[in-house]
């Protein structure tokens, strides 16, 4: 069984990119694609579970995204868990402190707290800094606590500065490229925040759907409801 820790700190901090406010692009996020939500699901508990938490959302949950139970237990289930069990992992919180200086937080909401085009940006924003422990800053969370476990994936990004006149301009360039390509990366990043956005409110597709219905329904009722209206005020001057 092959997985990476993924030790990520996604604590409050400043969206600053160095005396500005970054610019977050935009998460090609779609609920409605169960492939990339399976996809998603499958980053999520290889690189994220060992050391994060997900205590809101169950293993089972993972059956509206069309996945079956049997495939569920072969494919996303490294431990002795049952399918009716919470994501939770075995790392000591005391411990946690101690290694990464913060505990890794529950992840069931996070894209409900910091939202997609945050994470978009974050889990594709790290970049080479020898001045951190861990050897890496984020755009997206200045002095971020965690290093870059998807960097063999990614590979290592540079951060360069030109400044024109009182402003200056950042932008971050791939200087080692790693095993998947700029957009492959991508891709892979665009995934597995589709699920992290799906696992903050797991109903939201239906809750979507629903509110269609809801709102055709209150149109027609209006127009009944004008129309009574007319006819009982008629003969009222």
């Amino acid at each position: 069984m092959k997985k990476s820790l993924f030790l990520v700190s996604l604590l409050a901090s400043t969206m600053a990119f160095a005396s500005g406010d970054i610019h977050l692009d935009k998460a090609p996020t779609n609920l409605s694609d169960q492939q990339s939500l399976q996809r998603g699901a499958k980053t999520f508990v290889n690189y994220c579970l060992s050391c994060h938490s997900a205590q809101a959302m169950r293993y089972n949950r993972l059956q509206d995204i069309g996945l079956t139970e049997q495939q569920i237990k072969d494919n996303l289930i490294f431990t002795g868990a049952k399918v009716g069990d919470t994501m939770t992992n075995s790392m000591n919180k005391k411990d946690a402190k101690a290694w990464f200086g913060a505990t890794p937080p529950d992840l069931s909401v996070i894209s409900r707290s910091r939202g997609a085009d945050w994470l978009y940006t974050y889990l594709r924003g790290f970049y080479r800094d020898e001045t951190r422990a861990t050897g890496w800053n984020n755009v997206a969370f200045d002095k971020v606590g965690m290093p870059h476990v998807l960097y063999e994936l990614q590979g290592e990004q540079v951060l360069h500065v030109e400044k024109h006149g009182e402003h200056e301009t950042q932008k971050l360039v791939l200087d080692k490229p790693g095993k998947l390509t700029p957009a492959e990366y991508d891709g892979m990043v665009a995934d597995l925040v589709n699920y992290l956005e799906f696992m903050g409110e797991p109903i939201k597709a239906t809750r979507m759907k629903l509110g269609v219905f809801v709102l055709l329904f209150l149109g027609i009722f209006f127009v009944v409801a004008y129309y009574l209206k007319k006819e009982f005020w008629k003969d009222i001057h």
